[in-house]
């Protein structure tokens, strides 16, 4: 399982999901930030904060909490 989070600087809402993520995965995620590429910033642009998942390629998209975020991982692994 390889999670990414992708968002992007000074968005609050991208601080509060790598709140909630860091209290499901004690190892973080790793962060990225949409306006690296612009292939993200088409994709993700209106749509963050997303959860990725790389291995099975399934998102979770905003709003989640913490049981949200259980579930996700919990889905993925089981792949």
């Amino acid at each position: 399982m390889r999670l990414m989070l992708f968002g992007t600087s000074g968005c609050h809402l991208c601080e509060q999901a790598e709140v909630i993520i860091n209290a499901c995965v004690p190892d973080g995620v790793e962060i990225v930030d949409i306006a690296e590429q612009e292939q993200w910033q088409e994709q993700y642009a209106v749509r963050i904060p997303v959860l990725y998942d790389l291995e099975s390629g399934r998102e979770l998209g905003w709003p989640f909490g913490l049981a949200e975020v259980e579930d996700f991982i919990g889905r993925v692994v089981r792949m």
